[in-house]
């Protein structure tokens, strides 16, 4: 019986899908070794950052599996029949990663905001630590010295006038006061808009890597190569 012009163009369609397919899981593998390749141990961030991009990119591989095992059993040979028992397997173990990646990112959020708090305490101590020089020197200090000293307080973002020696003393005191009261929030408010940022990209990622995860497994159950 001859095949139909209809069905034809129909298989012709089940190929297509397939080869675009294999393109995709091509560009899924080049955005990996990308992702590997750039990685920059020196950040702390480095595993939360990686985790997310995974994540960020699941939908080309994703639908690179999908539209491979388009068409089942249909128009399969012996070699492509061994790769897509392979492909299946892989897709397994892509859920594996993903549903691991899901506790990472949260393990590792919590330990970078721990590691934010920690810094800003420790810029606080040290700033703070610079005010009790600057007022140690103030009070030794002549005239001229104390110009010095507020081109120095300038310098940190203590604005006081140093063209009058008579007045700087006393500006300098208050500056320094003002100073120390506010620093503490202005350093914890930069970390805890840090730790909001990186809680938002977490629950974003971990959600991700969790939906991943799920249809990375039904890809396995599904395709029928196992």
């Amino acid at each position: 019986m001859a095949m139909s012009t209809g069905d034809a163009s129909e298989n012709l369609t089940v190929y297509r899908l397939r080869w675009i397919g294999y393109g995709l899981l091509i560009f899924a593998l080049i955005d990996v070794i990308h992702i590997l390749t750039s990685v920059q141990t020196s950040d702390p961030t480095w595993g939360l950052q990686t985790i997310g991009q995974f994540v960020e990119r699941v939908v080309v591989p994703l639908l690179g599996f999908a539209l491979v095992f388009f068409g089942e059993f249909y128009g399969r040979r012996g070699p492509e029949k061994l790769t897509l028992r392979i492909l299946s397997w892989l897709c397994m173990i892509l859920a594996v990663l993903f549903f691991l990646m899901a506790p990472a990112v949260v393990f590792q959020s919590v330990s970078l905001k721990g590691q934010a708090e920690q810094q800003a305490r420790k810029v606080v101590d040290q700033r703070l630590a610079q005010l009790k020089q600057l007022e140690d020197q103030l009070n030794k200090s002549n005239p001229e010295q104390i110009k010095a000293l507020a081109s120095q307080l300038n310098a940190l973002g203590v604005q006081v006038d140093p063209k009058n020696p008579a007045a700087v003393k006393d500006q300098i005191e208050t500056r320094i006061k003002a100073f120390r009261e506010q620093l503490p929030a202005q350093v914890q408010g930069a970390a805890a808009s840090q730790a909001s940022g990186l809680l938002k990209n977490a629950v974003k990622w971990s959600l991700g890597a969790i939906v991943a995860g799920v249809l990375f497994l039904y890809l396995w159950k599904s395709s029928r190569w196992t």
